[in-house]
């Protein structure tokens, strides 16, 4: 039987990638002034979100989950067709996506028995969970099973890193990521924090005195954790992502590969824009890289 992927709005995929490979995606909603909530790609652009951070450094966006309606609404036509869902959720640690979805799978499961709804926490966001939901979509292309991609999925989401920095600590600060009194402290100094996503959760890895020597020590990083690790990127799917600022996104990725290429056999890096389900919490400039095994 076929199945169809599906997955929410912190995939930070775009509009074209999933429409190319069939991908349904959930969106996400956005608001600035906590009253007028917008679907993120489908009423609000991401370079749109991104310009207002901008103009507007004194506003903190929120953003709020997909409902058990909206997942209802996203499963329906194929239960309807007869068609088994995987539907992919960003990290429960971030956000209730994953319940609204398995609410919404369970209700489905009493009308439509035979139809298998399997909805799995990546434990990733953003870039990271685009790449996850991207190898899901290989290993349908690639002829698995539902039950062998749902294993696939699982097995790989547990090497999902994202290594990343930020402008400042206002943003995590306000969404309650990190500790006020750290990061008022960093904030005084003008240190640049760096982050690291395993298993669904930010760990502060590390500090920097400026934008440019911080995105030089995620570079590092990876590297030490492929060697803390004791494999290679070549196994590895390996993105850049950013905010607001498309060029230094440019600079990063030229700058990552150069490294990598002096230990891997990598020829190229995709650039990925992080979403505004994410950029509520970063702000406007985030950079870093997401890495996670590849299937196969």
């Amino acid at each position: 039987m076929a199945y169809q992927i599906i997955t929410d709005g912190s995939c930070d995929l775009g509009q074209e990638i999933p429409q190319k490979a069939g991908i349904k995606v959930v969106p996400f909603y956005v608001t600035f002034d906590g009253e007028n909530y917008k679907k993120e790609i489908e009423e609000i652009g991401v370079r749109e979100f991104y310009q207002q951070m901008v103009d507007h450094p004194d506003q903190f966006p929120k953003s709020s989950l997909p409902s058990v309606q909206d997942y209802v609404e996203a499963f329906t036509p194929y239960v309807k067709e007869g068609k088994d869902i995987i539907c992919l959720c960003i990290t429960v640690k971030f956000s209730g996506s994953y319940n609204s979805a398995k609410t919404a799978a369970d209700s489905l499961k009493e009308e439509y028995p035979d139809v298998k709804i399997q909805v799995i926490d990546t434990t990733v966001n953003t870039v990271l969970q685009g790449i996850l939901v991207e190898e899901a979509v290989q290993m349908q292309q690639a002829g698995l099973s539902f039950e062998e991609t749902v294993a696939g999925v699982e097995r790989i989401k547990v090497t999902g890193r994202i290594i990343f920095t930020v402008g400042n600590y206002e943003y995590l600060i306000h969404g309650g990521r990190i500790g006020k009194v750290m990061g008022n402290a960093a904030s005084t100094l003008g240190i640049k924090p760096l982050i690291m996503l395993r298993e669904g959760e930010i760990f502060p890895i590390g500090i920097s005195r400026s934008r440019k020597k911080a995105c030089k020590r995620l570079i590092e990083q990876t590297r030490e954790h492929f060697d803390k690790i004791g494999e290679s990127p070549d196994d590895y799917r390996i993105v850049v992502g950013y905010g607001y600022d498309y060029e230094e996104a440019v600079s990063f990725r030229d700058e990552l590969l150069a490294s990598l290429k002096t230990y891997s056999g990598y020829e190229s890096i995709d650039i990925y824009q992080i979403g505004a389900t994410i950029g509520v919490h970063t702000g406007p400039y985030p950079i870093g890289l997401g890495l996670i095994r590849k299937f196969k």
